[in-house]
C-alpha cells in the first residue's frame, strides 16, 4: 500500500514547462435554434461573417507579418551585421558573406572554449548506478527563475529581479530573499549533476554565468546537463526504464494527482509529499519525507526542488530528480506514459 504523506492542497508552483503534445482542435459548431430566421439565412448570414472576419484577419495578419519582418531585420542588423561592420578595417568591406558565414569561421576557432553537455541516456546510467550501488545523486536544473533567484544584491537589485520576474513568487522564492538565494547557490554547488539552459537570451545562460562567478562556484567542476534533462529522459524513453522496479516518491504540490497517473501504468509509488509551499516550507517538507522508504525521489516543486533534491541525496543518501512541469503534463494527459 502507498503511503500517503499529503497536506492541504494548492496550485502547483515550478519552472516553465514544455509543451509536449498539439491538442486537436475542434471547429465550433453554431448553436442549434429551435425558432428564428430561415436556415437559408442563417447559413448566409454565418458565410458573410466568416467572409469578412477572414479578410480582416488576413490583413492584420499581413501588418503583423510586416512588423514582424522589419523588426527581425533591425534586430539582426544592430545585434550582428553592424558589429562586422565595427570590426573591420578602415575603407574594407566583406564581400558575400553573412553573418552565419562570420559566425561559423569564429566558432571554428574557439572550439577549445565549447563545454560539453552531458546528455539525457548518461544521465539516466548515472542515476540508475546510484540507484543499484545506493548512492546519493542529485539531479538538479536551473531556468531563468533559479538563475534570477541566484542574482539578488549580486548581479542584479533586487528590484531589477522583481520586474524581470514576476511569476517568481508562484515558483517558490518571495523577491527580495537573500536566505533563499544563498540556499540556492549551496545547492549548486552540491549537487551531483546541474542542468542548465543552451538558451543565449538574457536571463538564461548569459546571467546563470554570471551568478555562478558572483557566488564563487565554477562551472568547469560540475557535471552538466540540459535544463530540460527531465524532459528528454521522458521523450527518448528512459524516464519509464529509470522507475521499473523502483519505489518512487513524489514530492509537489501534484504529487497526488501524478502519483494516480503512474500507479495506473505499474510504478510502484511509494509515497506522495504535498504541498510545498515556497522556499521556506523545504524544513517541514525534508521532514515528512523523512518518513517514507524509496529508491528514488521525483520532486516538482518550483524553484525549492533544487535544493530539495540535495537534500534528499545528502541527508537520506538517495537519488533525486528535479522533476519540474512533467508532473502536470503527465496530469493533464499532455505526456503520455510509455
Amino acid at each position: 500500500m502507498r503511503l500517503r504523506l499529503t497536506k492541504g492542497s494548492k496550485r502547483p508552483a515550478g519552472k516553465r514547462r514544455v509543451r509536449l503534445t498539439k491538442r486537436k482542435i475542434r471547429k465550433k459548431q453554431p448553436p442549434n435554434r429551435a425558432a428564428g430566421p430561415s436556415p437559408l439565412y442563417d447559413q448566409g448570414y454565418e458565410a458573410g461573417y466568416s467572409d469578412a472576419l477572414r479578410q480582416t484577419a488576413d490583413h492584420k495578419s499581413d501588418e503583423v507579418r510586416a512588423a514582424f519582418g522589419e523588426g527581425y531585420d533591425k534586430g539582426r542588423y544592430e545585434g550582428g551585421e553592424r558589429l562586422i561592420e565595427t570590426q573591420l578595417p578602415e575603407g574594407h568591406v566583406l564581400p558575400e558573406v553573412g553573418l552565419e558565414g562570420v559566425v561559423a569561421v569564429g566558432l571554428e576557432h574557439m572550439g577549445h572554449q565549447f563545454l560539453r553537455l552531458t546528455g539525457a541516456g548518461e544521465v539516466f546510467e548515472r542515476m540508475v548506478e546510484a540507484m543499484d550501488a545506493q548512492r546519493p545523486l542529485a539531479v538538479v536544473r536551473l531556468g531563468d527563475g533559479e538563475t534570477l533567484a541566484l542574482a539578488q544584491e549580486l548581479v542584479m537589485s533586487a528590484e531589477e529581479v522583481r520586474r524581470a520576474g514576476p511569476f517568481l513568487a508562484y515558483a517558490g522564492v518571495d523577491v527580495p530573499d537573500i536566505r533563499a538565494r544563498d540556499m540556492l547557490a549551496d545547492a549548486v554547488r552540491r549537487a551531483g549533476i546541474v542542468g542548465i539552459p543552451i538558451s543565449r537570451q538574457p536571463y538564461f545562460q548569459p546571467l546563470l554565468f554570471a551568478v555562478l562567478r558572483a557566488h564563487g562556484i565554477d562551472y568547469r567542476e560540475l557535471t552538466l546537463t540540459f535544463s530540460t534533462v527531465n524532459y528528454m529522459m521522458y521523450l527518448e524513453g528512459y524516464l519509464s526504464r529509470l522507475l521499473a522496479g523502483r519505489r518512487v516518491l513524489l514530492v509537489g504540490n501534484a504529487a497526488e494527482e501524478l502519483a494516480a497517473v503512474l500507479e495506473r501504468h505499474g510504478v510502484a509509488v511509494a509515497g506522495a509529499v504535498a504541498p510545498v509551499r515556497g522556499i521556506d516550507d523545504v524544513p517541514a517538507v525534508m521532514e515528512r519525507i523523512r518518513g517514507a522508504s524509496f529508491d528514488i525521489a521525483l520532486v516538482a516543486a518550483g524553484i525549492p526542488a533544487v535544493v530539495l533534491a540535495v537534500r534528499i541525496a545528502d541527508e537520506l543518501g538517495k537519488v533525486a530528480l528535479d522533476f519540474g512541469h512533467l508532473a502536470n503534463s503527465f496530469v493533464k494527459g499532455e505526456a503520455v506514459w510509455t
